[in-house]
């Protein structure tokens, strides 16, 4: 005891690393190397070293895993690299075309006949996180949110025994991925807690352990079991690692949880009977996990494969069969578009469907309806399709054997919400309100217009849009840029200070370049992709408004019967009315730089890091207003290479190939901002 007195620095450090070692022994290895007893004498020492000496607590301490002061929010966090979704398959043959689809791509790289090795691994349904250590000291965790922005949550996760606090051996920077979830052993016994106590019980693992992440009192957080496994190394600059199996590996070394059911497959039909041995088997698992997932582990063949949109080429998710129940189908009832197009929806008498409690369910469209031939009154199937989406596929099977059923459910001959009669032209899908001043249609189009693909106004939800709408302070999109705070300022949820912030996100709202306001407008068939497509083809709004359906058909990816509609649409007298009205209101209606002729015409750039003001999405934007392309990977074909914080592996990889390297500031002034 004197020389922990006289160094009581030394021996904090020292019953730092034995409790987390004995953690790491205990929740990540599940074989313990000393009783509870002597645990809780470690901890009690720390504890009261800490307390002695308050210099020597630090956020990273085991002392802190039950839980510190509450938070007030959740802030935004913006990943280095977006953290990715996944494409789908479900059969043994979709998964053969992957590969061939993958081959395929690498052929067109000049990369013939590649040997493939796969990393196939349980898909834990849980919340997707990503953990932050610097200088081996965790510093943050997010989850993953839209992919490219989520929620702070460190708070929280520095409860969870698996998460290590510190990690040895590692560079100044390391970010890893994996999944927070709730074992069904625990999540059981953390039911069978709550109902004693006379509490609300959990309806699956996966909603308990995205909720007590989500929540902002860690002292809750550290009550509830929750349990982490480490899937990717998403950055650890400086590393020698050439594959995602050795990356599992490295972390495993360094105390991360990894699931010991991972495993490295060389032979395509070996990982077919892997991913449908686990849909057999699943139930013998003590996690809820609803696929597999299957990756090219090879480092450079993942960079050479790129990525579809926000898809990987190198991974794919082999998604199980979805749960299904049976219930009863109380009413159809229909929504209205912004388009006016009328969507069937079912209202069902609750039932549980892959652990989650149903009352309502999509149909689609009126033909998916007939073709199902379901009738309000009787028990339909209903499914959770990909386990996320619920809807009715069928009638039970006992239904259809009857003689006399229900008249086979029609689409409203008047708008549901504003009773204009409806409308349905030779060959269309959707019956139609044709009413564009219906009250939905209007809500349906502002929610569009403020939402983050298109203006992206902070701060001006459905709540906040229903209620403008109330009050008549605003009808049409160009309504919103008419607002003063002193409109809002009187309204319940406002004040001064909230009314000022959102009149200021409607003005920064102006400086959203024109392939946004494009997209805000809700013209048919016209997304975030097709805007940017047009926007470059034809550089501004007058230029589209006066193409015909011919030149606009020559966009790839338009075919002549979408063009044609997007003409029909850019006709209609009222959207040209809005146009100009936003056109008055300062509205970007013109590319910054009109495609080809900009200063990056021809050229090819890269994105890699953090920027210090634009989000990816944003520069991506400025480079192809001024004429350049993005692509997701430098190779030898990359001109430039834009790179922020945190660049990762790209950076390198151009340095290595002499390719120019950028920043943000020397982006700005090769476009002339």
């Amino acid at each position: 005891m004197a020389t922990e007195a006289a160094d009581p620095a030394k021996r904090a450090r020292e019953l730092r690393e034995q409790i987390e070692y004995h953690n790491w022994r205990y929740y990540v290895l599940d074989d313990p190397e000393i009783g509870d007893a002597q645990f809780d004498a470690l901890m009690d020492e720390l504890r009261e070293l800490e307390s002695a000496h308050p210099e020597l607590a630090r956020p990273d301490s085991p002392t802190r895993r039950v839980g510190g002061e509450p938070v007030s929010a959740l802030p935004k966090v913006t990943h280095r690299e977006p953290m990715l979704s996944l494409a789908n398959v479900r059969s043994a043959d979709e998964l053969r075309a992957w590969v061939q689809r993958m081959r395929a791509h690498l052929a067109r790289e000049g990369i013939e006949d590649p040997r493939f090795e796969y990393v196939v691994e349980p898909k834990v349904d849980g919340l997707a996180i990503s953990l932050t250590y610097e200088h081996g000291r965790f510093v943050q965790g997010a989850t993953r949110g839209d992919g490219v922005t989520g929620e702070d949550v460190t708070h929280n996760l520095r409860t969870i025994r698996s998460i290590p606090m510190r990690i040895a051996d590692a560079p100044a920077l390391v970010e890893v991925r994996g999944e927070v979830y709730m074992s069904l052993s625990d999540f059981t016994a953390l039911n069978e807690r709550r109902a004693a106590a006379g509490e609300s019980t959990f309806m699956n693992p996966r909603n308990a352990a995205a909720g007590t992440i989500r929540q902002l009192d860690p002292q809750l957080a550290a009550q509830r079991p929750l349990s982490f496994w480490a899937y990717q190394l998403s950055h650890a600059e400086g590393v020698a690692i050439d594959s995602h199996w050795q990356a599992l590996a490295w972390l495993r070394e360094r105390r991360f949880p990894v699931n010991p059911e991972i495993a490295l497959i060389d032979d395509d039909e070996a990982v077919i009977e892997r991913c449908e041995g686990w849909e057999r088997e699943r139930g013998r698992l003590d996690f809820e996990i609803d696929g597999a997932v299957v990756k090219v582990s090879d480092l450079e063949l993942q960079r050479r494969l790129g990525a579809a949109g926000r898809d990987p080429r190198w991974a794919v998710a082999w998604k199980f069969a979805p749960t299904t129940a049976a219930t009863k189908l109380l009413e159809i009832r229909w929504n209205v578009g912004r388009s006016g197009d009328l969507h069937p929806y079912a209202l069902l008498e609750p039932v549980a469907v892959g652990g989650v409690r149903v009352s309502r369910a999509t149909l689609h469209n009126e033909e998916d309806l007939l073709r199902k031939d379901i009738r309000a009154g009787e028990e339909v199937i209903v499914i959770r399709a990909g386990d996320v989406i619920p809807q009715v596929i069928s009638p039970a099977p006992h239904v259809v054997e009857r003689k006399r059923r229900p008249k086979p459910p029609l689409p409203p001959t008047r708008c549901p919400y504003c009773g204009t009669p409806t409308v349905k032209e030779e060959g269309a899908v959707f019956t139609r309100c044709p009413n564009r001043d219906c009250p939905e249609r209007r809500h349906q189009l502002l929610k569009h217009f403020v939402s983050g693909g298109a203006m992206d106004i902070e701060g001006l939800g459905e709540k906040q849009l229903a209620l403008l709408q109330e009050r008549s302070l605003v009808r049409s999109p160009s309504d919103i840029y008419r607002l003063r705070a002193e409109d809002l300022e009187p309204l319940e949820g406002f004040g001064a200070l909230s009314a000022a912030k959102l009149i200021a996100a409607i003005e920064r709202s102006k400086r959203q370049p024109f392939a946004r306001v494009l997209n805000a407008l809700g013209i048919p068939e016209v997304g975030e992709k097709t805007a940017r497509d047009l926007a470059r083809r034809f550089g501004s709004i007058d230029a589209l408004l006066s193409a015909d359906p011919q030149q606009i058909a020559e966009v790839p990816g338009i075919g002549e019967k979408v063009a044609s509609g997007i003409r029909r649409a850019l006709d209609d007298e009222q959207l040209r009315a809005l146009i100009e009205e936003l056109r008055a209101l300062g509205l970007r209606l013109r590319e910054a730089r009109a495609g080809r002729g900009g200063p990056l015409a021809g050229k090819t750039l890269v994105l890699t890091g953090t920027l210090p003001q634009l989000t990816r999405e944003q520069a991506q934007e400025l480079i192809e207003g001024a004429g350049g392309r993005v692509t997701s990977a430098v190779s030898a074909k990359t001109d430039l290479v834009v790179a922020g914080a945190a660049p990762g592996s790209k950076l390198q990889k151009a340095r290595r190939l002499g390719i120019e390297v950028i920043d943000e500031e020397g982006l700005r002034r090769l476009i002339g901002e």
